[in-house]
């Protein structure tokens, strides 16, 4: 197809909302003539595409689908304490609420709670009403996705009948620990996937046999006092001693009484983590503060080092973190162990990845990885990744489930600005059922970026199906060398 046809003809946008919504015949939409005024509209009509109906797309996904993946970002526990767990009529398990609420629907709207004991029915009755305003959001139909291909259930139109059924249908399947194999190994096609444990940090043995570790290092830079590590301070954060450096500290004999011992502790943490099964760094201080991490004095950190709270400015404390952060940047160059950091989205008033931009130019030795393409900011985020393509790597990971138009147009636009090598992929999610709609989801969303660059004559498709397999395996491969041991 050549290039001004295919402009002229596709709408990316209302391509891809067609497309991963299950395709369908092509839409048509009136245009003005090109040259035209507005009260042309409606006197021709021309084709909009969905991309999925293509030969190109197809063979592309095909490829796609065939590749054993590298999921670089999961939150799954272990099979007995998932998040979806409730106390139904028929005891403890798995079912639709409970998949549901693990999911990100309820960022969006109200998922009806479930009450113990009760009848399904009964809960349905409740709920059900509760999607009607939803539909239309990726974090409705990566769900709807995921139970269409798993359970051949369309969301959108279940029955009171369909939805016991499929209830019993899942409560069946988490009796089961190969319910989660079967979904990631066989349908989600996942080799090996990287799993950060915010629940307990600093416990680095896996659960599963393909899963390697975060190490969470979010906590760490609120060390200037023992009792920073309480929820009253950071409930988002501190789920127990398994979120703070001093109980690690007096479980492996490290005195802490100055900054010079804490950094020390922090050197140390390292090393265990590495020794276990811990391949990267991560930090969701994104959900806490600003990204704008200052190049602090040792002095200044000291002044507060010993104190608690309660008799530091507001400022001071900053100060300590972000001298910390500082030195992790540094350890994570010292172990070779990248660093994943959480962009975008969280605390929006100071998630804009640029606000890393000095961090990043101070340190080239450590690899960053910037985390969900910084959404809203992907474009400010490919501008990084352009300027320090030698150690910046995008992680596309949850964008997708953001939002997939966004996510089509992010694809397209990092492509054009930096190597294909510097873009990786993650999942985010806490249920078989949510992370294969989330990988299926990065798969069409990428299978379409890849095709359409084709049908425009921008890339021949042996090297579309090259930069699909790089993204989805190969440069986690690259970024993460370890991981070769495993396969």
């Amino acid at each position: 197809m050549k290039r001004r046809a295919f402009f002229q003809n596709t709408l990316s946008g209302a391509a891809g909302l067609a497309g991963w919504v299950g395709g369908g015949p092509r839409l048509k939409a009136a245009l003005p003539e090109p040259g035209g005024d507005e009260s042309a509209v409606g006197r021709q009509s021309v084709t909009i595409f969905n991309t999925q109906s293509l030969p190109t797309y197809r063979r592309i996904k095909a490829y796609l689908d065939s590749i054993p993946a590298i999921d670089l970002h999961e939150h799954l526990r272990a099979f007995d304490q998932l998040v979806g767990y409730v106390e139904t009529d028929q005891g403890r398990g798995m079912n639709l609420c409970g998949l549901w609420k693990g999911s990100y629907f309820q960022r969006i709207a109200r998922l009806e709670p479930w009450e113990a004991g009760e009848p399904f029915e009964k809960w349905w009755a409740r709920a059900k009403g509760g999607f009607a305003n939803v539909r239309a959001t990726t974090f409705y139909r990566y769900m709807w996705l995921a139970l269409r291909d798993l359970y051949g259930i369309d969301f959108d139109r279940i029955t009171d009948a369909e939805a016991a059924n499929l209830n019993r249908r899942i409560f069946e399947n988490y009796k089961n620990p190969q319910w989660l194999r079967q979904v990631l190994d066989k349908r989600a096609s996942i080799k090996l996937f990287v799993c950060d444990r915010y629940w307990r940090r600093f416990d680095f043995h896996p659960d599963y046999p393909n899963e390697l570790l975060t190490f969470n290092v979010t906590t760490l830079v609120w060390g200037f006092h023992p009792s920073e590590f309480d929820k009253k301070f950071h409930a988002f954060q501190i789920s127990g001693p398994l979120d703070d450096p001093y109980v690690f500290a007096q479980e492996h004999g490290m005195p802490v009484n100055s900054l010079d011992d804490y950094l020390q502790l922090l050197d140390g943490m390292f090393t265990t983590a590495k020794k276990g099964n811990a391949v990267c760094l991560k930090t969701t201080q994104a959900y806490e503060r600003t990204l704008l991490f200052d190049n602090v004095p040792k002095e200044r950190a000291e002044a507060a080092f010993g104190h608690p709270r309660s008799e530091l400015s507001l400022q001071q404390i900053k100060d300590f973190e972000d001298f910390i952060m500082w030195r992790l940047a540094e350890l994570s160059a010292k172990h070779g162990i990248p660093f994943q950091i959480h962009t975008g989205d969280a605390r929006i008033q100071g998630s804009n990845p640029l606000n890393l931009v000095e961090l990043i130019a101070a340190n080239p030795r450590t690899k960053f990885e910037l985390f969900h393409g910084g959404y809203p900011w992907i474009g400010e985020t490919g501008a990084i990744g352009m300027k320090f393509s030698d150690h910046v790597w995008i992680n596309s990971v949850w964008l997708p489930t953001l939002s997939y138009s966004m996510a089509k147009r992010a694809f397209h636009e990092w492509l054009e600005v930096m190597p294909a090598n510097r873009i990786t992929w993650g999942g985010d999610d806490t249920s078989a059922e949510g992370i294969y709609g989330e990988t299926e989801l990065t798969r069409q969303c990428l299978a379409e970026v890849l095709a359409e660059k084709v049908e425009r004559g921008d890339l021949a498709e042996p090297d579309a199906r090259q930069i699909g397999k790089n993204i989805l395996r190969d440069n986690a491969l690259e970024l993460y060398p370890i991981l070769k041991q495993r396969l």
